[in-house]
């Protein structure tokens, strides 16, 4: 049986850790730099900054400042103060995972149309996140001569109601969206809300298993370096969705209108002013919210009533819209000609 204790498993525990570290920063600094054009178009003005994307950015470089801290503290050659090296490193590590489920917080608030019944429970949560993220030094680590800075104990208590608690608000904030998403709508999803679903789904499953591996190691406390080995991979893998997600939302289009059934299916109209001079409609005929308008052809024998609405919580997403467009209404068909849907085009939600 293994003695985590004895010097000769510190010694290769800490010689994993220390590849194992330079490994994933090496992934971490290759996601940063190719998805750089995103940075890029904030400062060319091609898209407009709003405050949501101050979370972005926060949870994105408060973990790389994280690994470059790291890669110091493992391949320094002169001593230094490494208890102040390895608190500024948790901090923004811990820091960067409660980033994560912040971001993924905003795009549910909006969701919900910031009903204040939402948006208070999920603040309350957050605050309490926060609240032991910010607990202090965690981690304690020294200089050792001939093998340079060394964890030498952490407090896993603490660390373990972090990753737990980080686990249990995630899921929160994935079943209330879920519950929009998919108990909150009627009929057929559009691609927004498709995105939306996929996107929350598998942040949550990537974030809790990588949070709970953290967990399960913190727990059984086999040493002071087993206990903290996969904290920063838990926040790697967080902060990558949770930012991939942001940028999937601010550069989703739609690729044109699209046409719900009563049944559920879906299928794209190539050319929106053709389809509408199809049956009968002008694509110019204005439409305001809840008026019905008629359009008859007795020469063609066509009639064709259609009743216009645009739906509140699209509305509310819109808010966010990086590039400032204009929305556009949902086309809904009487029931009785067909029960059909036609949804033109959301508007981008955050960021």
């Amino acid at each position: 049986m293994v003695d985590w204790s004895s010097q000769e498993e510190l010694i290769l525990d800490s010689t994993v850790f220390l590849k194992f570290m330079h490994v994933l920063s090496g992934l971490y600094i290759w996601e940063v730099v190719t998805s750089l054009d995103f940075e890029w178009a904030f400062i060319t003005g091609k898209k407009r900054f709003h405050y949501p994307a101050v979370f972005y950015f926060l949870n994105r470089y408060c973990l790389l400042f994280t690994m470059i801290g790291l890669l110091i503290a493992l391949d320094t050659t002169t001593e230094i103060n490494c208890q102040a090296l390895y608190t500024f490193n948790q901090i923004t590590g811990q820091a960067s995972s409660g980033l994560a489920s912040i971001n993924l917080s905003i795009r549910t608030m909006a969701l919900w149309s910031h009903h204040k019944y939402i948006v208070i429970p999920i603040i309350v949560i957050i605050l309490g996140h926060w609240s032991l993220i910010l607990q202090g030094v965690l981690v304690k680590a020294s200089w050792i001569p001939g093998a340079g800075c060394q964890v030498t104990g952490s407090n896993n208590t603490i660390l373990a109601a972090t990753f737990i608690y980080s686990m249990c608000f995630d899921l929160v904030i994935l079943l209330l969206s879920m519950y929009k998403l998919v108990l909150g709508v009627k009929g057929g999803r559009s691609q927004l809300m498709t995105l939306l679903f996929k996107d929350g789904l598998v942040y949550f499953i990537i974030a809790f298993l990588s949070n709970l591996l953290a967990t399960v190691f913190i727990m059984l406390n086999l040493n002071a370096i087993m206990s903290v080995i996969f904290n920063v991979p838990a926040a790697i893998f967080s902060t990558i969705v949770a930012c991939r997600a942001v940028r999937r939302l601010t550069n989703f289009s739609h690729r044109g209108p699209e046409v719900f059934s009563s049944t559920g299916h879906s299928f794209r109209v190539a050319n929106p002013a053709a389809s509408a001079n199809t049956i009968g409609l002008s694509p110019s005929t204005a439409v305001g919210r809840g008026t019905i308008k008629h359009k008859s052809d007795l020469s063609d024998g066509v009639h064709v009533q259609m009743q216009t609405f645009t739906v509140a919580d699209e509305d509310r997403l819109s808010d966010y819209n990086s590039e400032g467009e204009t929305q556009k209404a949902r086309v809904v068909a009487d029931p009785e000609m067909g029960d059909a849907e036609i949804s033109a085009e959301f508007k981008r939600p955050p960021y």
